[in-house]
Parts: C-alpha cells; structure tokens; sequence
C-alpha cells in the first residue's frame, strides 16, 4: 500500500472522507495529537485501527464528532454534569465517557457499555467528519507503545505503508492526547489527564475526582476504562527514568547519572528544563520550567528525538504536577514505566 501525505484542502478533505466512507482507515491531525481514524459504526473498519497500530483489542477507542447534535444517537444518556463539560469545554481537547448506544461497535468500546466522545477543536477533523457524514473512531496515529505523534511526518514514520493517506495539518498544538472524564458516575472521574486540567473541571461542575491510576499502572485484571491506562504508552527505545525533587537535587543527580552512563559506554541524553544549567550535556529542551504548557507541546516529539539520535538513556526532569503538568507527568510516567527517582 502506497501511503499519501496531503496537505489539509476542501480537495483533500473530502478524498479522505471518502475513504472513510469506504472502511478505510486516515491519519487526522487534531489539536491533541494526529487521530488514526475510521469510521466508528463500521466494525471491520475499526478492526484495522487495532491491526495498522498492532494495538490490544481491550484497549478501548474514542469517537469523534463534528457537532454536538450528533451525540444523542450514540449515547444512551447525557448526565447533567456531562452536560455541563460539554458547553464549558467543546469544541477542545476532552472525551467524555458515556453510556453508549447499540449503534456502537464492540471494538469501539473494548466490550466496555460506555464509549468515550470528543468534539475536537481542529478545523481539519471537524470538516473531516462532517465530509464522511460518520462518527470517526480514533485513537493517536502511532505504532502501539511509541511516542504518540505531533507532525503528519511522525505518522507517516510509523504508518507508511499500512495506511492509505495522512491529512497535514501542521504541528498539534496542545501535543498530549484529549482529557478523559467518566461522566457516568455521581461525581466525574478523570481518567486521563489532558488540556482540560482538573482545576477547570472542578470550576465547572465543583466536584471531580481524579483516578488512582494516573500515576501508577494497573493491577492485573483491572479493567481499562479509557485509553491510556493499561500498557506501557509513549515509550522511546531509550531507557527512561524520571527525577523528582528540588530542582538543585534533581540536575546534580541527572548530571551524575549522566556521567556514569557515559563511563559505562551507554549513549545518554537528558529532558530538562531551558533555565537549569546540565553543564554542556546532551540535552532535549521541555521548554520553559515555568510554563508547562511547553513540555506538553515539546514532550513527544522529544521522546522521538531520543530514537533518531540513537540515544540509550533519558534522564528526565519531573514537571510540576498542578495544571497541564498532570497530563505531562501522566505521559512521561508511562513512557517510563513509572520508573520515578525522588531525589
């Protein structure tokens, strides 16, 4: 299969939709991450999402619409708070989980009874949507377990040949994939965190939890109620350890785990913040520490960046987890395996 990168065009769109149409399956941009769609109420269509990402069936999917009168034929029911979320927050980078309809595949919803819907921001995967006159099923555009993609060239690195077209958006601007939030309960829970930090959630409906297992990985048997909870997400080739403490405790200790590497003949490079000082050491920028809204845009892409170079370790700095930080500690904590040094 030829893969076609198309920049995003009415011409385009509208040759994209009509794969979708057809049980096809289109990389999308959003302003999360680039979307691997296909058209949701199609089953076999959603099946080769799970084969093109090598992605396990009980890992559910999100389904994405163009407006929000398209929801009632596939939900059961829209909770009050659900609501809510929905006029604060819509068009933008949140899922709601809900009860979900017939109309729903299987797949889609990994047997689940609830389906999780977004309303993207993105122009281009609104038109895309409405062009398809279908719900489009789309998790992140990568080979499963890898950085999830930032740029339609990420997309085409992992799925060249397996899929038929990328639609180019540009960068993602948010660059962390959608916050999940169960509505189906009294009180919301965050599954995932994401751009739609638990402190707006909270000023919008006044109580929202935020699930245990943000921070830590599954038990055994426990079931996956949203993408992004289960498997090891977002990994790079390199070894990845996180370091958390006082910004003066976490470089000395980056800086001496670095050297040590570089004695055992390992290939290391660190993720670290543009105002520490790492002494002329192979460094990956997360922006701004005083703006964390730069390692969400810049953390993907820099978990990339690790494969290209070639690179054996990544020696992280932690971001404050308040904010946009919690979905930037989430990705970078499943990227490495929750693998977390207090220092």
């Amino acid at each position: 299969m030829i893969t076609q990168v198309k920049t995003v065009s009415p011409e385009a769109i509208e040759e994209a939709a009509a794969l979708i149409r057809a049980g096809e399956l289109v990389g999308m941009p959003t302003e999360t991450v680039y979307g691997l769609g296909a058209n949701a109420l199609d089953e076999n269509a959603v099946k080769k999402i799970f084969e093109a990402k090598g992605r396990p069936g009980d890992n559910p999917l999100i389904v994405h619409v163009s407006s929000v009168k398209e929801i009632p034929a596939l939900v059961r029911e829209i909770p009050a708070a659900a609501r809510k979320l929905m006029d604060a927050f819509w068009p933008g980078p949140m899922t709601l989980i809900l009860p979900k309809a017939d109309c729903i595949p299987s797949a889609v919803s990994a047997g689940l009874d609830t389906v999780g819907i977004r309303l993207p921001a993105s122009e281009a995967a609104r038109a895309l949507i409405a062009a398809a006159g279908r719900p489009i099923a789309a998790p992140s555009a990568n080979r499963s377990g890898k950085p999830s993609p930032t740029t339609a060239q990420h997309v085409f690195e992992d799925m060249e040949g397996r899929i038929p077209m990328i639609l180019d958006g540009g960068a993602c601007e948010v660059g962390v994939e959608s916050s999940v939030i169960d509505a189906t309960g009294e009180i919301p829970v965050i599954l995932r965190p994401g751009g739609i930090t638990p402190e707006m959630v909270q000023e919008v409906i006044g109580s929202v939890s935020v699930d245990e297992h943000v921070m830590s990985p599954l038990s055994e048997g426990d079931v996956v109620r949203s993408p992004g909870m289960k498997y090891k997400h977002y990994a790079p080739k390199a070894k990845t350890v996180i370091y958390d403490g006082a910004p003066e405790n976490v470089i000395a200790a980056i800086c001496a785990r670095y050297d040590a590497l570089i004695a055992a003949g390992e290939k290391p490079a660190i993720l670290g913040f543009d105002e520490h000082d790492f002494g002329g050491r192979t460094v990956i920028s997360l922006g701004s520490v005083h703006h964390a809204d730069d390692a969400a845009a810049r953390l993907f892409a820099a978990l990339r960046e690790l494969d290209e170079r070639g690179e054996t370790a990544a020696l992280c700095e932690a971001v404050d987890p308040h904010g946009i930080g919690l979905a930037v500690m989430n990705r970078m904590g499943r990227a490495a395996g929750f693998d977390i040094e207090r220092v």
